[in-house]
């Protein structure tokens, strides 16, 4: 049976993911994840381990720059459960504002073994 992390280190690592993505600090980000894990984002392939979180952050977001402001963390301690809201802006300088929710999946060693985001916008 695999131990879980202690709960607040898992809410600090996620409250420090957005810290280091609002910041821009792309391989302070991709550092969280573990060599397999996986980052499962709408309209883009699967992305693994820290060279994909790279990848993205570094060269494929169409995000410029924003804020994340998080409302709502829930944990059992394998599991983070975030809603929030991001404001910011495209790379074209058209202004973003949307609410997201996350599930992250949080290694014993406190790096993420998966991340999944969900966005509050209509697709069809």
């Amino acid at each position: 049976m695999t131990t879980a992390p202690d709960q607040q280190l898992a809410i600090r690592t996620v409250r420090r993911f957005y810290d280091l993505v609002d910041s821009g600090d792309v391989h302070g980000l991709a550092a969280l994840f573990a060599p397999d894990g996986a980052y499962r984002r709408p309209g883009y392939d699967l992305m693994v381990g820290p060279e994909g979180l790279r990848g993205f952050y570094g060269r494929d977001r169409t995000i410029r720059a924003g804020r994340h402001a998080l409302t709502t963390l829930l944990t059992d301690g394998h599991t983070v459960g975030v809603f929030g809201e991001f404001q910011g802006e495209l790379h074209d300088g058209t202004p973003v504002h949307l609410r997201f929710a996350d599930s992250f999946t949080v290694c014993p060693d406190g790096l993420f073994s998966s991340r999944d985001t969900y966005f509050f916008a209509p697709l069809v």
